[in-house]
């Protein structure tokens, strides 16, 4: 439901213009320097404020409230939420049964019968994107000697990333984007074959982000197209450095020690001006809804230093299922 890991375990809490977001930490090792400085750096890469973002603005000052003493963690769960000030809820009450296409206004209705907080998308915003991007920070201390990083490589279906999303503002439209994550250092052999596959699990996680719609390890649906011998990546070394990186880092479900690749497709957003048809899910008559208010016209724009987030998380759970975090902390 709303956790995810099994020994580096995150529990996710709030809603877009409830009280607060947050996040629980559970299996962090003890002994790890931790304040809030440290979250200062990935919340400024997740915060609004390029063209083409909301302009909601939130302090987002992450608050800690268990797990750590004296500026380092005790093992005890960790705690850390972000107060919610700056929303503006009278806008959606228009909205209330006007669900918009694209988003998971109906779904959402359909099956907490009305009784979910539909305000600024509640759970399902992107605003509980913050709370990943804090967990991912406290991962990432984890993974002392694993490099990750992120980055937008396409925005509406071009590499010209500025054009599009001024192109997007002037149509009073949005557009999606894909996210490519790399990470290096990744030790050889994290994860299981079939159901706990390396790929499965960032996968499970990488999907919780809102918007994401698709992902591909390496060379993706690309290796549809190929022949074995132009797939096959050749092992250069008895380390299992291989010539190419087709597979992304991950054979069988389990990492080689290359360097761990996959991109994301992330959706354009559901909220926007433009007047689209929907249906009233009460009356069942069809009505016209123009999405007003504060909305990202390219989320995806956000997004990489979230994508990293969702992958420190993975395999910082990988590397403490594997007894290896003890020597990386050392």
């Amino acid at each position: 439901m709303n956790s995810f890991g099994r020994i580096f375990r995150i529990s996710l809490f709030g809603e877009s213009h409830g009280n607060v977001v947050g996040i629980v930490i559970d299996g962090c090792p003890a002994g790890l320097l931790l304040d809030a400085g440290d979250f200062a750096a990935d919340l400024k890469r997740r915060r609004p404020g390029a063209e083409g973002t909301t302009p909601r603005r939130e302090a987002d000052r992450p608050l800690i409230r268990s797990g750590v003493w004296r500026q380092k963690t005790t093992g005890a769960p960790i705690m850390i939420y972000f107060e919610n000030e700056n929303f503006r809820s009278r806008e959606y009450e228009a909205m209330r049964h006007l669900p918009r296409p694209g988003h998971a206004d109906f779904a959402a209705w359909r099956k907490y019968g009305g009784f979910h907080d539909h305000r600024g998308g509640g759970q399902f915003s992107g605003r509980m994107t913050v709370a990943l991007v804090a967990a991912g920070v406290v991962a990432k201390k984890i993974l002392r000697r694993v490099r990750i990083k992120a980055a937008l490589i396409e925005a509406g279906g071009s590499t010209k990333i500025k054009k599009a999303v001024g192109e997007a503002l002037k149509e009073m439209d949005s557009i999606g984007g894909i996210v490519e994550c790399r990470a290096a250092g990744v030790p050889a052999g994290l994860g299981e074959p079939f159901f706990d596959s390396a790929e499965s699990l960032l996968s499970h996680l990488v999907f919780a982000v809102p918007g994401v719609k698709g992902i591909e390890f390496g060379s993706g649906f690309g290796c549809s197209r190929m022949k074995g011998s132009e797939c096959n990546d050749i092992l250069i070394d008895k380390n299992g450095k291989t010539k190419s990186n087709h597979a992304g880092g991950i054979n069988g479900g389990i990492t080689n020690g290359n360097e761990l690749v996959f991109r994301v497709a992330v959706k354009p957003p559901s909220s926007i001006p433009m007047e689209q048809p929907t249906v009233h899910v009460v009356s069942g008559e069809p009505a016209m809804i123009s999405v007003r208010g504060r909305h990202d016209v390219c989320f995806a724009l956000r997004a990489p230093v979230i994508i990293e987030a969702a992958a420190a998380v993975v395999l910082a759970d990988l590397m403490l299922l594997e007894h290896l975090v003890p020597r990386i902390l050392e």
